[in-house]
């Protein structure tokens, strides 16, 4: 017998700005984020994940 726990599901913090991934690239795999002098790329994976990567 197999036993796996899922995860709770996270909401959002009160008070915090929240955006959505799937927003943040227009319904696509990427997205650039801008900080500063700094341009980072916000992937999601096949599996669901987010990789931000600079």
């Amino acid at each position: 017998m197999s036993y796996h726990s899922t995860p709770p599901k996270q909401t959002p913090a009160p008070n915090l700005p929240t955006y959505s991934a799937r927003d943040l690239t227009q319904n696509g795999e990427l997205a650039q984020i801008v900080l500063g002098d700094q341009t980072y790329t916000l992937r999601i994976t096949r599996a669901g994940k987010l990789i931000l990567t600079k």
